[in-house]
């Protein structure tokens, strides 16, 4: 009995690119079949949820999510029991971005792809899944792993952080016709929601709701890391407002906070600050 041969999905968002690509991977791999290629970040999770590749060429750059996001989002979603697959994420040069990808270890292709370079990444994939078939390897670990990569990732490729003479002190949120100014010491947690983010506040009234346009990636930098944790793609909380842990049938973390209903569910990417001392 033959061995299944080897699947990848392609997401990038300029189709001449993505073509350029599934031809030199033709030609550089052969036995490869490439399932799909899609061009934005929701539905590269949604089609390699759905075809389970053996290998993902996310391109950094896409609308929505990026290719780290998109990336993120599929390891919490990754069915437990299945191996993740090999990522090779394909960016435009960018020192940084380079050096990020080098120091975890993560495959990056350069734009234009070069016949060379492409044909290196190959035989580092085929040799991390040749590797990964014949060892009884740990699959929490493994993606454990990965989880690790892509925090790291993300922060060393995220948004700059504000010029500001510190973390925010203040939020500035519409209100009808007004701008009220919301002390960062009252905000209990942010979500993202459409194209707002919701800032929810405690108070002997108890707490208030306020919409703001600035995008959590951005918002992320200027908060105190120390203060305010994220926990999933689209939630950071105030710490000292958990109360407490709990974990569902399926293995999902949620969280509850004090005084308030709310309950918070907690991304795999995340799920590492929450371990008992």
């Amino acid at each position: 009995m033959h061995p299944l041969p080897p699947t990848a999905l392609i997401a990038e968002d300029e189709p001449l690119l993505a073509q350029a690509l599934q031809a030199e991977l033709a030609r550089a791999w052969p036995e490869l079949r490439v399932l799909a290629s899609v061009g934005d970040g929701a539905s590269a999770v949604q089609q390699a949820l759905q075809l389970r590749p053996d290998v993902l060429f996310f391109d950094v750059r896409m609308p929505g999510r990026s290719g780290l996001e998109a990336a993120a989002e599929l390891a919490d979603e990754w069915p437990a029991s299945t191996p993740f697959p090999a990522l090779v994420f394909v960016t435009a040069y960018d020192q940084y971005a380079v050096q990020a990808f080098e120091a975890q270890a993560v495959d990056y292709l350069l734009k234009p792809v070069q016949t060379a370079r492409l044909q290196k990444t190959v035989s580092k994939v085929q040799q991390a899944l040749a590797q990964r078939a014949q060892s009884a390897t740990n699959l929490e670990a493994s993606l454990a792993t990965t989880l690790s990569q892509l925090r790291h990732l993300m922060d060393a490729t995220g948004a700059p952080p504000a010029a500001s003479a510190g973390p925010l002190k203040v939020i500035q949120a519409s209100v009808g016709s007004q701008i009220r100014l919301v002390p960062i010491d009252e905000v209990i947690y942010f979500e993202a929601a459409d194209k707002y983010v919701r800032v929810l506040t405690s108070g002997p009234d108890g707490g208030h709701e306020y919409l703001i346009r600035t995008p959590l990636k951005e918002l992320l930098p200027q908060l105190d890391a120390h203060t305010f944790w994220q926990v999933h793609r689209g939630t950071v909380v105030r710490a000292d407002a958990i109360d407490s842990v709990t974990r569902d049938e399926a293995g999902k973390l949620h969280l509850t906070l004090r005084g308030r209903a709310d309950k918070l569910p907690v991304s795999r990417l995340y799920a590492h600050l929450f371990k008992a001392m």
